[in-house]
């Protein structure tokens, strides 16, 4: 899994920088940091519900294992301004599915992503059409598909994925132009639990949910 940030390239964690993630506030304020850019301790604090302490404490050690950093020649000796480190976040199973401790800190970080996308999906859904213009809302799509596939056709679509991210979003990573707002895109594609594995032979049944 891949928490995405203004460049391509990626940092995979290990189990050292996994584990000083792995705390509901701390994914919160990386994703805040990275949907809406640099902030302070205390408007994070008045914008998650936190106290100012708390943000300050897990930011400092957000830092420390290289996840976000302070923002030069901006703000003051009390009030610092974090930005995320550029870069990518690569969560994967080598070196931490290996361990009870890994998985459930890869779980937490993964549903606290999850959460946190859920959120701001739902704040469109139920708010959007209030609050944006009409050409913003259709300028966007929710779509979802429901197919039966092997392994080999599930890696060959998010290679496909792959590389139209870097086609398609690159060009316009890092950019600010006028008339511009924070857009999320999500890509999702995994295998769904209970589901069997349809098994070889040349007569089975080849229909599925469409």
């Amino acid at each position: 899994m891949t928490e995405d940030t203004p460049t391509m390239a990626e940092r995979t964690l290990d189990m050292v920088s996994l584990k000083a993630l792995a705390h509901p506030l701390r994914v919160q304020l990386l994703d805040q940091l990275s949907v809406h850019g640099a902030s302070t301790a205390s408007a994070l604090a008045d914008k998650l519900g936190e106290s100012s302490g708390a943000t300050s404490y897990h930011l400092r050690q957000l830092a420390k294992h290289g996840f976000v950093r302070e923002v030069e020649g901006r703000g003051t000796g009390r009030e610092r301004w974090w930005e995320r480190v550029p870069g990518g976040i690569a969560l994967t199973p080598e070196g931490i599915a290996d361990s009870e401790a890994g998985r459930a800190a890869s779980a937490l970080v993964m549903r606290e992503w999850e959460q946190n996308r859920a959120v701001l999906l739902q704040d469109f859904v139920n708010r959007g059409y209030e609050e944006l213009d009409m050409e913003w809302i259709l300028a966007g799509t929710l779509a979802t598909a429901n197919l039966r596939i092997t392994r080999e056709q599930l890696a060959a679509v998010v290679e496909s994925w792959d590389a139209w991210a870097k086609a398609t979003l690159e060009p316009l990573r890092g950019r600010n132009d006028p008339g511009s707002r924070p857009v999320q895109f999500h890509f999702n594609a995994f295998p769904v639990l209970g589901g069997a594995e349809t098994p070889p032979g040349p007569d089975e049944n080849v229909g599925g949910p469409a």
